[in-house]
């Protein structure tokens, strides 16, 4: 007859505790990112500016006058491309799960448009609305990242150069948030308007979504995986 080794059983047991902890990292996937779509929102809402990271869609579909999530999603699927490239031989190819997540995602921020009834003009309003946007932007990208399964593209690729650099994740951040501000002038520039989609919110945001991220990742971090079961995974 044959026996079943120490090591069997431990493999077993370990995907069953996997399996028993999927639930939860879809939960605190999801949640991420419906906090994520809505942050980016009241970034625009707030009417300084957008965030860093949809400064690109937001000029574009400002000077062209496109739909900002259709704009948005073209950009994703840019993201999308450029991480297998900078991924190469490590790269995965669940990461193309993002085109049609990017597409619902960005549904969602089309949805949180319409339906926040905001409207900007009274600057202390406005910045405590940016404030909200700034934070809920940094915890939805720390939490859809922490959960190790199908990133937003636009933190995707921020995760994957992290990773290719060896850099920490709020750092790089912040970094590729200054490209995207650059790409933005360009674009607005080309349109007759350098500051089309970039102001005082874009700019706090730029230097504040990195802080929110690294500040999470230090605070929550280490609870939120235990919760869902990647603390071992953490800890390597």
């Amino acid at each position: 007859m044959k026996t079943l080794s120490h090591k069997s059983f431990s493999k077993d047991g370990d995907n069953t505790m996997k399996q028993k902890y999927i639930p939860v990292r879809c939960f605190f996937y999801l949640f991420g990112m419906l906090v994520l779509a809505m942050g980016l929102i009241l970034n625009i809402k707030a009417g300084l500016g957008s965030s860093a990271i949809m400064s690109v869609a937001y000029t574009i579909s400002e000077g062209a006058g496109v739909n900002l999530g259709d704009m948005t999603f073209v950009i994703y699927c840019l993201f999308i491309a450029a991480q297998m490239i900078i991924n190469g031989k490590d790269r995965n190819w669940l990461d193309l799960l993002q085109l049609p997540l990017s597409l619902v995602f960005t549904r969602f921020m089309n949805l949180f448009k319409a339906v926040i009834p905001y409207e900007h003009g009274y600057l202390p309003t406005d910045l405590l609305v940016l404030l909200a946007g700034i934070v809920l932007t940094g915890i939805g990208a720390a939490m859809t990242v922490d959960m190790q399964l199908i990133p937003n593209s636009g933190d995707g690729i921020v995760n994957s150069i992290a990773r290719r650099c060896g850099r920490e994740l709020g750092f790089t951040k912040n970094i590729f948030d200054c490209g995207c501000v650059a790409v933005s002038l360009l674009v607005g520039a080309f349109f007759g308007d350098p500051l089309l989609g970039i102001g005082l919110g874009t700019v706090i945001s730029m230097l504040g979504v990195g802080r929110v991220v690294a500040a999470f990742n230090h605070l929550c971090k280490p609870a939120i995986t235990r919760a869902a079961g990647l603390e071992k995974v953490v800890r390597k």
